[in-house]
């Protein structure tokens, strides 16, 4: 059991990987916008499918809800909604490139908010590893000169990852206050619960204020589905991660994501790996190593 949150967190960071570029063919379509709203509104019915099959398979009834859960899910699902927009408009004045260094300073944020919030254990060996994983992003993700574009880019990417840690912190605090005994059922359960919450929302914004973008969604169903479902399968593996070990822990062995994409660029697009590339993944690795070695047992 120790171990399988390691599992489930490399089996969403490739789901990941591969729904980026599914929704990145799908930006040339839909916007930058459109391609990032297909995570949430194709996802939803992978997500009520996967919770679907599990109580068919074990016969167990919907867990028990409170005025706990629906807070920890609505801080969730407010604030990847929230971290996705600002994301968005970062990458509107820096190189996706940038905006994502900038992004992976989450581990260091989720860190902080799961100890002052959750109570999720930090140690040191912990922090120390977060920091040599983001050390060897940095090296990988971005030049330093690229970093000088100004105050603006830097604030809209910090305050993204600052959403985006509080969204992880919000999606496994929901989790616990389930206090279900199958962490599989309770990680599903919540997933759904999130996913039908944040569809809601995105389908009134879109009708009200888009409504030619969800006419867009609609005709480009097919590849969307496709990408709806490797989103909804990383976010199960995401959450059944929370249920098991810290939103710290998780977050930072999920920069593996980094390696992922550094293998596809070297693999499928044939370019070559620099040395301060090279230099960032032993780091990254020895980061991902050292949260494995040292993160509390669940």
């Amino acid at each position: 059991m120790h171990f399988l949150w390691v599992i489930f967190t490399i089996l969403g960071a490739a789901g990941q990987v591969a729904r980026n570029a599914l929704q990145r063919g799908l930006t040339a379509e839909l916007g930058a916008l459109g391609a990032t709203l297909v995570r949430f509104l194709f996802g939803l019915p992978f997500a009520l499918a996967f919770l679907g099959a599990l109580l068919a398979v074990t016969g167990a009834a919907l867990p028990q809800t409170g005025p706990a859960f629906g807070g920890w899910i609505l801080l969730g699902a407010l604030t990847q909604i929230a971290g996705t927009a600002l994301m968005l408009k970062a990458m509107e004045h820096r190189s996706f490139v940038v905006v994502t260094a900038y992004l992976k300073t989450e581990p260091v944020l989720v860190a902080l908010i799961g100890l002052s919030v959750l109570g999720d254990p930090l140690t040191m060996a912990m922090a120390l590893a977060i920091i040599v994983a983001m050390a060897g992003v940095t090296l990988i993700s971005a030049r330093p000169q690229a970093l000088a574009g100004g105050l603006k880019p830097a604030l809209l990417g910090l305050s993204a990852a600052a959403l985006f840690a509080a969204s992880s912190v919000g999606y496994r605090g929901a989790i616990l206050s389930l206090n279900e005994s199958s962490f599989v059922l309770g990680a599903t359960f919540s997933l759904a619960a999130g996913l039908t919450l944040q569809t809601a929302l995105l389908m009134l914004w879109l009708l009200l204020f888009r409504r030619s973008m969800f006419r867009s969604l609609l005709t480009h169903w097919k590849p969307s589905l496709t990408a709806g479902f490797a989103g909804a399968a990383a976010s199960q593996c995401w959450f059944l991660a929370f249920a098991l070990a810290s939103a710290a822990s998780v977050r930072t062995l999920a920069l593996v994501e980094i390696l992922l994409a550094q293998g596809v660029t070297r693999f499928v697009f044939k370019q070559q790996t620099t040395p301060r590339e090279a230099a960032g993944i032993a780091l990254l690795l020895a980061g991902a190593i050292l949260i494995v070695w040292v993160s509390p047992k669940p």
